[in-house]
């Protein structure tokens, strides 16, 4: 490690050496990753989740288990939450359990609006009365905003809304957040609270380990390894992709900031990519296959009354003028590191060659 210049446990001024992180969500795609990072830089992980969906996920096949509390339960059982942190009492909470797919929310409306709303009330909720907590992350998404199809990205100011159940319960999910941190956390800078709580929202986030259906990289993945053709839904559909340890990078920034200075850096923050990399899915596929080095896909024609959104980018002006938070990765560089550890993933010892990607990040993004 120190030959390659990182020690991971400086990084973010050693913020997170030795303190206590409970991770919702942490069997997620996201939030396994996360919590990699988290026992990497020497923190004592908590993570409150639902079990894994299969064997193949991030979580399951770097070993993370063994490294970490790791404590099954749903966001919605508040007395199961309550116990925990009870229990373990937290200095920093980073809530990522939610339903996160757009189009699972068509079928499972009720769960995807209890879940991503009420869950994240009873997370908030602990923080609140907690003694321990000093700064909380809420991740929502990208399609919290009110989608107008325009060609110019989301600021934090803008307006939140969501056509369907799943970008609904997001919306709601940030109205919730601050109406908790202008309530009770105090976000005026002069404040003298000893607590924050702050939003952020991403784009679309791609990287090893995720194999959820309706999304591209895994149906992509699914079919390249298959041998068959890659079936895309809405190829025209522009998108801002992003892989998965920029804006992790953007929240651990965000909360070793907030550990500093909780007033200053509570509130909502974009974290996603450059323009150059908001492009159609049809362009992301084609060089998916030719990184992959070979395939083929074909436009697979739905019939479906189900909305999806054409256009969606964010601006990221914030983080980078307040955090010097910037993208690192161009679209080609976040397919490579994202097909390399699907190329691999049962064929090495995946949790040190998902270190070895963090490590590799961290030295691009000058950490």
């Amino acid at each position: 490690m120190e030959a390659l210049g990182l020690d991971f446990t400086k990084l973010f001024n050693g913020r997170f050496f030795g303190k206590k992180v409970l991770v919702t969500g942490h069997t997620g795609f996201k939030g396994s990753w996360l919590t990699l990072w988290l026992t990497l830089m020497g923190a004592e992980v908590i993570g409150y989740a639902l079990p894994p969906n299969s064997s193949s996920d991030h979580f399951i096949v770097c070993g993370l288990k063994d490294r970490i509390t790791d404590i099954h339960g749903d966001v919605r059982d508040k007395d199961h939450l309550h116990e925990v942190f009870t229990r373990h009492n937290p200095e920093i909470v980073f809530h990522l359990a939610a339903q996160p797919i757009v189009r699972l929310s068509y079928e499972i409306p009720v769960e995807t609006l209890e879940t991503n709303i009420m869950g994240t009330v009873n997370v908030l909720e602990e923080i609140r009365i907690s003694d321990s907590v000093q700064a909380g992350i809420v991740i929502t998404s990208d399609k919290c905003y009110e989608n107008k199809e325009q060609i110019w990205g989301y600021r934090e100011a803008d307006s939140l809304g969501g056509y369907d159940p799943y970008s609904a319960s997001k919306g709601c999910a940030e109205l919730v957040t601050a109406a908790y941190r202008n309530s009770f956390f105090h976000s005026d800078q002069n404040s003298s609270s000893l607590k924050g709580v702050s939003s952020v929202r991403a784009g679309n986030v791609i990287g090893g380990g995720d194999w959820s259906l309706d999304r591209i990289i895994p149906d992509c993945v699914r079919a390249l390894r298959k041998g068959e053709t890659i079936e895309v839904r809405n190829p025209n559909a522009v998108r801002p992709w992003q892989f998965v340890l920029e804006p992790l990078y953007g929240y651990l920034l965000l909360a070793s900031r907030m550990l500093e200075n909780p007033a200053k850096y509570s509130g909502p923050w974009n974290f996603g990519p450059d323009f150059s990399a908001v492009v159609p899915v049809m362009e992301m596929v084609k060089i998916a296959v030719a990184l992959w080095g070979a395939g083929e896909w074909s436009h697979h024609t739905e019939r479906t009354s189900l909305h999806e959104t054409s256009l969606l980018n964010l601006d990221c002006t914030k983080a980078k003028a307040f955090l010097g938070w910037h993208p690192t990765l161009d679209l080609k560089e976040t397919l490579e590191y994202t097909l390399q550890w699907y190329q691999v993933f049962d064929k090495t010892d995946i949790y040190t060659f998902s270190k070895d990607q963090i490590r590799s990040y961290c030295l691009k993004a000058g950490a």
